[in-house]
């Protein structure tokens, strides 16, 4: 059972030679972290940056926007539209393949082209098949030659990648060539794709764009376009329990490739993490501010609050984290105004920012589960991926973490208050700014 659920029970406790243990208060995971650990440089090895001889020739890997067609057809996209009013962004769905390079997109979404739960999972496990939109969808992108010359082609990376040979796809007939595109249209595991590789200035290539170097404009797009394709992702598949979404930033932590994307998988399942926290939360309703928020404030973890979000330095996880949570009292993202939207979205921005591009991370969203019927409140951690779990925790199932909550807090605070300074993130208040109000989540209808 999670300590949080055991009366008396402290997630943190400072041990008299320095040494600070941790327990989740949600999990019940065990995390130390022993002095003189945690003084290691964070972010990649250092090498020499390589010069970049074309930093904007959108061709640095497949998800840049010269190579549009070596992914599946796309969803939907955000471009710019220019007004007399000034400048409006327009989504676009499901774009024909001829009209794929008309404009630069600002957002895509893509199906992913190796689905952790396929198309055929879902169909041959609940009887699932593409809507009526989705049907007609495919059958208008490969009513073109441009559109089925497209099809075919991911189709056949996608078979080699499995082991088809040339001899293989060659005795394929028509039908059985386009039978797996049926999950480009009506897949559930999709990718969020930014437009970016490098900055725009960038002349050598350790200038990734990340999501701390967006502007907060263009990172409130990034969030609110992701935040619509969860909704569109449970009203498109209806056993969906769950759509997992999450963030993984550089190799170390799982990317794929080095370009800022995120990915959303629906699931059968609510998942371990949320069952955990169900079985806490029908035991105190406000949990999450007694166990989370309540107690970083009361142990000065607090780095930073705006009127719809709150951050701080989180306990109990693997790696260091950031935990930020919206205050709205409406537990799903895609129901919540568009300022408590943007507020969310700058306090994460700012988390990301202050974390910098050379840290991999994950970034793991929570939001209520489809069939639960008590709130709780979404919530995003940043995960420093700074550290390698090793023979220690397998066996004892106690958790390494190099940085304690207050190290965290101490390297991020300074840094979110330069960034505030130069204007590079939304105001805020930091760390000692922050009301001490308690209760700060809104998310319980009980709490007024």
């Amino acid at each position: 059972m999670p300590l949080s659920h055991l009366p008396g029970a402290s997630p943190l406790t400072r041990m008299a030679d320095g040494t600070i243990k941790q327990v989740n208060p949600f999990t019940g995971t065990q995390v130390w972290t022993v002095p003189g650990r945690g003084h290691r440089p964070l972010g990649l090895a250092s090498r020499t940056p390589e010069p970049l001889a074309a930093p904007n020739d959108g061709r640095h890997c497949a998800l840049c926007h010269l190579r549009y067609r070596e992914t599946p057809p796309e969803k939907a996209r955000l471009v710019r539209q220019d007004a007399d009013d000034g400048e409006q962004w327009l989504t676009l769905h499901n774009v024909p393949s001829e009209r794929l390079f008309d404009q630069v997109a600002e957002l895509r979404r893509i199906p992913n082209l190796f689905e952790i739960l396929s198309f055929d999972y879902w169909h041959a496990n609940y009887g699932y098949d593409m809507s009526p939109e989705a049907a007609e969808a495919m059958r208008s992108y490969l009513a073109t030659g441009s559109g089925r010359e497209h099809v075919l082609a991911v189709v056949r990376a996608r078979l080699a990648a499995s082991g088809v040979s040339d001899e293989g796809w060659a005795a394929l007939g028509e039908e059985e060539r386009l039978e797996p595109a049926r999950a480009f249209f009506g897949g559930s595991h999709d990718l969020i794709v930014a437009r970016r590789h490098y900055l725009d200035d960038a002349t050598h290539d350790d200038a990734l764009a990340s999501s701390g170097s967006l502007t907060p404009a263009e990172h409130a797009r990034y969030i609110g376009f992701t935040v619509d394709a969860i909704a569109a992702t449970y009203a498109a598949n209806r056993y969906a329990r769950y759509v997992a979404v999450f963030q993984n930033w550089l190799k170390p932590a799982g990317a794929s490739f080095d370009h800022l994307h995120k990915q959303l998988v629906a699931i059968d399942e609510r998942g371990v993490q949320a069952e955990l926290e169900l079985r806490g939360l029908r035991l105190n309703p406000n949990i999450y501010n007694e166990a989370a928020v309540n107690y970083a404030a009361h142990h000065n973890l607090v780095i930073a609050e705006n009127d719809h979000a709150i951050a701080f330095a989180g306990f109990g996880h693997r790696y260091p984290t950031l935990e930020v949570f919206s205050k709205s009292a409406e537990p799903l993202p895609w129901r919540q105004s568009p300022d408590e939207v943007r507020g969310m979205s700058d306090i994460l921005h700012a988390c990301h920012a202050a974390t910098g591009a050379a840290v991999p991370c994950n970034e793991e969203w929570h939001h209520r589960p489809a069939d639960v019927d008590v709130p709780m409140p979404w919530r995003v951690m940043v995960k420093w991926r700074v550290s390698t779990l090793a023979g220690f925790e397998g066996g004892t199932k106690i958790y390494l973490n190099t940085i304690d909550p207050w190290t965290l807090r101490d390297r991020v605070v300074p840094r979110l208050e330069e960034l505030r300074e130069r204007g590079r993130i939304a105001d805020m208040a930091l760390a000692s700014e922050c009301p001490a109000a308690p209760n700060a989540l809104r998310y319980n209808p009980a709490l007024g």
